[in-house]
């Protein structure tokens, strides 16, 4: 358990932390889900404006340090590939 007003102050910095890392978290993977629904679905157009979103949200991740820029970078190359084989399908 903390002892010292400076470790005491820590874990309630870390709690605050906490709670906002995971509300981004928690928005990252929604944005994602879409565009797995809209691949899913077959929709192109969909899926296009869908990947849009989830790109400019897992940058913003990585700009707030909650993903590292070669996992964001990873994921977003993904995307990018999956959309391409829907569009060429």
């Amino acid at each position: 358990m903390a002892n010292t007003p400076g470790a005491k102050k820590a874990v309630r910095k870390i709690e605050r932390r906490t709670a906002v890392n995971k509300a981004r978290r928690s928005r990252v993977r929604t944005f994602l889900r879409r565009f797995e629904e809209a691949l899913a679905a077959g929709d192109a157009a969909l899926a296009k404006s869908a990947f849009v979103e989830a790109q400019s949200e897992l940058m913003r991740a990585v700009s707030k340090g909650l993903v590292h820029k070669n996992t964001g970078s990873r994921k977003v190359s993904r995307l990018a590939a999956q959309l391409k084989k829907l569009s060429v399908a």
